[in-house]
């Protein structure tokens, strides 16, 4: 099986090629060129650089949020149009999921934290006692709320992400039993996402069947209803 996957949902742009058994080429872009910039190009270097024939890629797989609104439309456009372009499906897989795959085979706790703005993130907490496995709802929440939920499980923690640099003080502060990723293991990685589809196969949607997960509104809708709300007072 061969994947061409993408991840578009933060900071990072991020794509990669892998097989069953290694992963043949990724490109991870962390700087200031939108992705509406950089994915489309990510995607021709590989081609390029593996001399792909686009026809043997079997799925698309997409990381499908949540995370930056323009992010998430941004690579579910590009994974519908591969998709439809070479009649292939799409294996979505949630950002968080891929972001935690990072830090695979912890003894600790795995907690991926995407900064949300507000003093929220959007979070889950991962363990990998018995394979890795998801063992919280994906959610959107205050910092604090977080740690203290991770704090009563009493196993320690390892963050990752880019609510990281932003919470960093307050998640070193909160207790000496959590810890960071390391620089090369703590943003996105199309590669775990290409990694985690591998094992997803059944979850594979056509183009049109893409959904993208938000967990709450976007700052423009929630403008809106404060706007409407206010107006209903008047």
């Amino acid at each position: 099986m061969k994947i061409l996957a993408l991840d578009t949902t933060g900071l990072v742009a991020s794509v990669a090629l892998a097989d069953e058994n290694k992963t043949i080429a990724e490109f991870t872009l962390n700087h200031k060129i939108t992705h509406s910039q950089t994915l489309m190009p990510l995607i021709e270097h590989i081609k390029n650089m593996t001399e792909l024939d686009m026809k043997t890629v079997d799925y698309i797989a997409c990381a499908c949020g949540p995370g930056s609104f323009t992010g998430l439309r941004i690579g579910a456009a590009a994974a519908k149009g591969l998709a439809h372009g070479l009649d292939k499906k799409i294996i979505p897989i949630p950002t968080l999921d891929g972001l935690a795959y990072n830090m695979y085979g912890s003894d600790k706790l795995i907690v991926p934290i995407m900064d949300a703005r507000r003093n929220q993130v959007y979070t889950s907490i991962y363990s990998c006692v018995e394979g890795f496995e998801r063992v919280a709802d994906y959610m959107a929440c205050d910092i604090k709320e977080l740690l203290s939920h991770v704090a009563s499980l009493d196993e320690g923690a390892v963050f990752l992400g880019d609510g990281v640099p932003v919470f960093r003080d307050v998640i070193r502060a909160y207790s000496a039993d959590f810890s960071f990723a390391p620089i090369s293991a703590n943003m996105q990685r199309a590669a775990c996402i290409a990694a985690l589809a591998m094992e997803r196969e059944d979850m594979a949607v056509e183009p049109n069947d893409l959904e993208i997960m938000y967990l709450r509104k976007s700052q423009a809708e929630r403008e809106l209803e404060e706007k409407n709300a206010d107006n209903s007072h008047e």
